[in-house]
């Protein structure tokens, strides 16, 4: 059976240089359109029900023995948490970021809460992140199984917005998820559109991926 055809990768002008490059194209919807657009559409609003049904996602992610170490604060566009964020974007985030209809700011828990009797039950940090990270990408698989476009960054005061969000210290907060439906390239500035135009590239297998030991390539696709 032939893979379906990505319809969403036509849609706007421009949007060949987002197909899937050679390998890319094998791989399973969603994850073969999935890619990180910087235009949203600023008048679209998600519904509660969609934005429970990403939710789930990440809620049913691999869990770190069900330790499930991570948060989300849903800054829901014009809402007061959205506001605390906008505030601290960084300058090359602070044009496309706000146009999103919902940004998911991830935190990942690495301390015991104190005032949590049963807290001391906490993984090494670093798995913490790894666990968050599995959420997250579950979450951006999902919503671009119901046609929406996930964008990840990391450019924000992160211990401003932790500060003004009231995030306890136990929790690190570590990056942003902005969600909603693609907007047009004529309402941004240059800075944005000449974002969204870049050609898709990763760099060849060969380069991570190692066999017998570090160093030693790994199968045909490496050789």
């Amino acid at each position: 059976m032939s893979a379906p055809v990505n319809t969403d990768a036509m849609s706007n002008p421009g949007d060949r240089v987002h197909a899937p490059m050679p390998g890319a194209e094998a791989l399973a919807e969603p994850m073969r359109s999935r890619w990180s657009p910087s235009i949203f559409d600023d008048r679209h609003v998600l519904g509660r029900d969609e934005l429970i049904r990403i939710l789930r996602a990440g809620q049913w992610s691999p869990s770190s023995g069900n330790l499930q170490p991570w948060a989300f604060v849903m800054a829901e566009r014009g809402g007061p948490s959205h506001v605390a964020l906008v505030e601290h974007l960084s300058r090359g985030n602070a044009g496309w970021v706000p146009r999103a209809a919902v940004v998911i700011i991830t935190a990942a828990r690495v301390a015991a809460d104190p005032a949590d009797p049963d807290g001391s039950r906490v993984k090494a940090a670093a798995l913490s992140y790894y666990d968050l990270g599995q959420a997250a990408a579950h979450m951006t698989l999902q919503a671009r199984s119901m046609g929406l476009h996930a964008h990840q960054f990391g450019g924000f005061d992160k211990d401003a917005v932790a500060r003004d969000l009231g995030v306890p210290e136990h929790y690190r907060v570590v990056s942003g998820i902005a969600i909603g439906r693609r907007g047009t390239a004529v309402e941004v500035d240059d800075r944005d559109r000449e974002r969204e135009q870049r050609e898709r590239h990763r760099r060849p297998l060969q380069d991570f991926v190692h066999g017998a030991a570090w160093g030693s390539p790994w199968g045909e696709e490496a050789r």
